[in-house]
């Protein structure tokens, strides 16, 4: 690991390492979301031969039934009683999120509500690179259910054999999902977003993926609606002179299994650095003055994953103000928020943790404003709204209002 002292130059680069790349990864994905956009199925065939080496004719993108049940052949039989157990966790979490319509009325005759809808079509992006994570299948498609999606479209990239993980068909197969389609990259969110004559257009993209799915997901929002910038996963640890080396050298560790993983320590503790260099080879350890420096530096990282591995992390919790989720003392590793606890894994990352949330049941609801005036509600506020109308210059907003009193 790099370490670096806390008023290095270099970490403006970990502050905006979003832009590493940037340009030959958005002529690229820009490429590629207009091909699809005007070849569709032929050109998803001929980007998934480039980048996943696998040939499939156009009937093969999606799963079959016959694939789904013959999934279950390959998984071992303990596997759906665990996976009970964690649907159980993760809609015990997200029951909590369930919001409902409402409304006000005045004396008036004014009536002002809010309507929630869940939006109709979602498409669902499922990382298969270096390892099928099919935990993200449960993490994403359960907030969805709940709150009321109709239509769920997974894409997920195939194997060398032009197979999707039978874990990852077990999964979606298990909460009601059926269509599933074996594409992924930067291709996968313009079949999402156009629609291609196999794969018909969603409202909106969630899910994880790398850069360039990030970056396709950057470049298509407003045609349809993305959930955040989830990109290559990040974790960061805030640990000092109490904190037990072998816990934090684990989760390095466990972070260095992803290809494209960031890892960072923050430490007031040079022993721990100088142990940590030693062992754990890739990253960085920034050492500061005290605590406070090292939570001042992680809400400018604004880091996918914090752990606090302090003494008494829930003081320093009440400071972090930027994180996709944070993970407190000894027993809190990050894997138990990737498999079990409940809330999703699916995080801004890349500093997007500033201003995006994790993966919640809002992400998959609308709301619609509703107002409703009598018109002894519309004479009140006639004299009002003719100022800022005519302050405006919009006079036929004025005329609208009038008329109804003539």
């Amino acid at each position: 690991m790099k370490i670096l002292k806390a008023n290095s130059k270099d970490l403006e680069k970990i502050y905006n390492r979003n832009f590493i790349d940037r340009k030959r990864i958005r002529e690229c994905v820009s490429k590629i979301l207009n091909d699809v956009r005007l070849f569709g199925d032929e050109a998803l065939i001929r980007y998934t031969r480039k980048f996943d080496k696998v040939k499939l004719t156009v009937k093969q993108l999606r799963v079959s039934e016959r694939e789904i049940s013959g999934a279950y052949q390959n998984i071992s039989p303990d596997f759906i009683s665990t996976l009970k157990v964690v649907i159980e966790n993760v809609n015990r979490f997200y029951k909590k999120q369930i919001k409902k319509s409402w409304k006000i009325r005045n004396s008036d005759g004014v009536v002002l509500g809010e309507q929630v809808s869940p939006i109709e079509n979602v498409g669902i992006y499922i990382p298969a690179g270096t390892a099928p994570l099919f935990s993200s299948v449960y993490m994403s498609v359960l907030p969805a259910k709940l709150a009321g999606v109709k239509r769920i479209a997974l894409v997920t990239p195939p194997n060398n054999l032009g197979f999707v993980d039978p874990h990852i068909l077990v999964v979606a197969d298990l909460l009601k999902v059926n269509e599933i389609y074996k594409v992924g990259g930067a291709q996968a969110i313009a079949a999402l977003t156009f629609g291609t004559k196999t794969i018909p257009r969603v409202d909106k993209i969630v899910g994880p993926g790398n850069r360039y799915v990030t970056e396709a997901k950057k470049q298509v929002f407003g045609i349809c609606d993305i959930d955040m910038l989830a990109g290559p996963t990040e974790l960061l640890i805030i640990a000092n002179r109490y904190s037990n080396f072998e816990f934090v050298k684990a989760d390095l560790l466990a972070q260095g299994e992803h290809a494209e993983g960031l890892a960072i320590l923050i430490t007031n503790s040079k022993r721990l650095a100088r142990q940590l260099k030693a062992e754990v080879q890739s990253g960085y350890i920034i050492i500061t003055k005290n605590l406070e420096q090292a939570v001042e530096i992680a809400n400018k990282v604004a880091p996918e994953h914090l752990e606090i591995l302090t003494n008494n992390p829930r003081r320093l919790l009440k400071k972090i103000k930027n994180a996709g989720a944070v993970f407190l003392g000894p027993y809190s590793p990050v894997a138990v928020g990737d498999y079990v606890a409940g809330p999703s894994h699916v995080l801004p990352t890349g500093g997007s943790a500033r201003f995006f949330s994790g993966l919640g049941l809002y992400d998959f609801l609308k709301s619609t404003h509703v107002i409703w005036y009598s018109k002894k509600a519309l004479e009140k506020v006639k004299e009002p709204l003719e100022k800022i109308g005519s302050a405006e210059g919009l006079l036929k907003h004025i005329e609208s209002v009038k008329v109804r009193f003539k």
